[in-house]
């Protein structure tokens, strides 16, 4: 949705695709949709094969990746869109108010960033 409405909304006499800050955020966008479905498939791939326990730093890496990716990408879409980004003319506003709930349902982005390094920590000895 963001890449049509990029190419089809005209600001300063050329469309929106054709400036570069948008170039950005349709890269990055990629780049983070990508990361998290690789990061997905990585859980996942962890979980059939060493269970949901060895595999809980993977987990909770995406629980802290996904939702984040999709709320900036999300937000970034509404900006494309401008004003009809948040209007009831489109499911972006919806998505972004679904996505941030994600965020805090599923414990927030500290508590699964907390496990992560105590995960991380833990493979390493204590200096002496």
């Amino acid at each position: 949705m963001m890449c049509d409405r990029l190419r089809s909304r005209i600001a300063f006499g050329k469309p929106l695709a054709e400036q570069s800050v948008w170039h950005e955020r349709i890269a990055e966008s990629r780049c983070l949709i990508d990361q998290a479905r690789l990061l997905t498939l990585n859980a996942a791939w962890k979980m059939d094969t060493v269970g949901n326990k060895n595999a809980r730093a993977e987990i909770a890496m995406i629980k802290v990746v996904a939702p984040n990716m999709s709320c900036k990408v999300v937000d970034w879409a509404i900006q494309a869109h401008g004003a009809a980004g948040v209007s009831q003319d489109f499911w972006l506003a919806e998505a972004y108010a679904h996505q941030r709930t994600v965020r805090i349902v599923d414990g927030p982005d500290e508590v699964h960033r907390n496990a992560i390094a105590k995960l991380e920590l833990a493979k390493r000895p204590v200096p002496v």
